[in-house]
């Protein structure tokens, strides 16, 4: 099994490791957390074992008790680290010959660690995403609920930080929804890797997920952001609540919105580890290196911010207050220059000329100190004699959001067919 050293490769060197490369070298202090998939990794490993040959029945049965024995400890935290486990394998693998003797010692047999921690990592990688897949979901479910039932609140969309054109708070609610999953395919197992330089080597999945987290990361921190601008005092739009608020300890008034901000810093984290490995990865030679133990790092940190994001996320959305009020008052008529400009296209106007004429209409407002919808009939005319008294139907912000009627549009009927959509995808993952 180990060299006296305690090293799995240990054989063929003299004299001890320097104190400091050994820490250097080690990963045990986060690899543990393979524990459970190193178990169940090679308990299926002595199966494999035994049907070749190379191990007996009643071996068989005694490495699998053994490991059973090696899960229980961990599992009731009774494990016992030794200075020489320099990662989990060797951890387990010292620990089962304690338990059993030298049986232990045939379970290496034809086995390169590093297939094992590649398998690890595959089998841990499989069961995480799965948990992170469900908190998703929820936090999808709980977005297209509210999206729902606030379907008929109107507020400011915006471009560029400046009012733009009235939109649906269902709308704004659903833009992020579209989160990709994680990666599901590369860690199914349906085959076994078609090359053995590339088994031990290949980190594709690891780069996969670690680009699955950061796009979502990037879908989550815009929404953050945009959720930070519409609790200000100024936008007034939103009331976070006190469970994901925080005080000032030196301004009593402050109810800062902590929440959102992590979410929005945790992305620079979850970026950095995935430009890292990939970094790592991009400087390789074929087949197994050193510089790929940086992976479990990377995996496990990103794994435990996604989970505890998704979480925060879910909870921020579904106590959110809507400032239903505000939202209203929000919007001006100045955001309907646009549909100013569709009714001279319906009236047979080229839409650049349109677009023309409507800046027109602006222009003279604001030089007048009024608000757009109060420019009169007249005046209007003399900018096109396109306009009548049906223009009137344009300062109708509810009548601007139904005309978009496409998929995607701010119609309701739009609306409810992207909050079906949703709902199917969310069925569909589940089943």
């Amino acid at each position: 099994v180990a060299s006296e050293s305690g090293k799995l490769w240990g054989g063929r060197f003299v004299g001890a490791v320097d104190p400091i490369m050994e820490k250097f070298n080690a990963s045990i202090a986060y690899d543990r957390h393979l524990w459970e998939v190193d178990v169940q990794g090679s308990k299926a490993y002595s199966r494999g074992l035994e049907k070749a040959g190379l191990l007996t029945k009643a071996e068989m049965d005694q490495i699998l008790h053994g490991l059973d024995k090696v899960a229980e400890e961990w599992a009731q935290g009774t494990f016992k680290l030794n200075p020489n486990d320099e990662d989990i394998h060797t951890a387990n693998e010292r620990r089962l010959k304690e338990l059993i003797g030298e049986t232990a010692g045939k379970l290496h047999t034809g086995r390169s660690r590093n297939d094992q921690v590649v398998t690890d990592l595959r089998l841990w990688m499989r069961q995480n995403c799965s948990a992170l897949s469900a908190l998703l979901r929820e936090l999808i479910r709980t977005m297209v609920d509210r999206a729902e039932a606030e379907r008929d609140i109107l507020f400011p969309g915006y471009t560029h930080l400046q009012r733009a054109q009235p939109i649906r708070w269902s709308h704004w609610i659903l833009s992020p929804v579209a989160f990709p999953l994680p990666p599901g395919p590369e860690l199914n197992f349906g085959a076994v890797t078609l090359n053995s330089m590339d088994a031990t080597s290949e980190r594709d999945f690891v780069a996969e997920f670690l680009f699955w987290a950061s796009l979502c990361m990037t879908h989550l921190s815009r929404m953050a952001e945009d959720l930070i601008l519409y609790g200000t005092k100024e936008f007034n739009f939103v009331q976070l609540s006190d469970a994901y608020s925080t005080g000032s300890s030196l301004m009593p008034q402050k109810k800062n919105p902590d929440s959102l901000e992590l979410i929005r810093s945790k992305a620079g984290r979850v970026f950095g580890r995935c430009a890292g490995l990939l970094m790592t990865l991009k400087g390789l030679p074929s087949t197994y290196n050193k510089d790929l133990q940086e992976d479990k790092e990377a995996v496990f940190e990103v794994s435990d911010t996604m989970s505890a994001v998704l979480q925060v996320a879910t909870g921020v959305i579904s106590t959110l207050q809507v400032r239903r009020e505000n939202m209203a008052q929000a919007l001006s008529p100045d955001m309907l220059a646009t549909d100013l400009a569709y009714y001279l296209v319906r009236k047979g106007m080229p839409f650049r000329q349109a677009h023309e004429a409507s800046g027109k209409a602006v222009f003279m407002a604001e030089t007048k100190g009024v608000a757009l919808n109060q420019l009169s009939l007249q005046e209007l005319q003399n900018i096109s004699p396109l306009f009548s008294g049906d223009v009137s139907q344009v300062w109708d912000y509810s009548h601007s959001v139904e005309q978009y009627t496409a998929l995607g549009g701010t119609a309701r009927s739009s609306v409810d067919w992207q909050i079906a959509q949703v709902r199917a995808l969310l069925r569909a993952q589940q089943a």
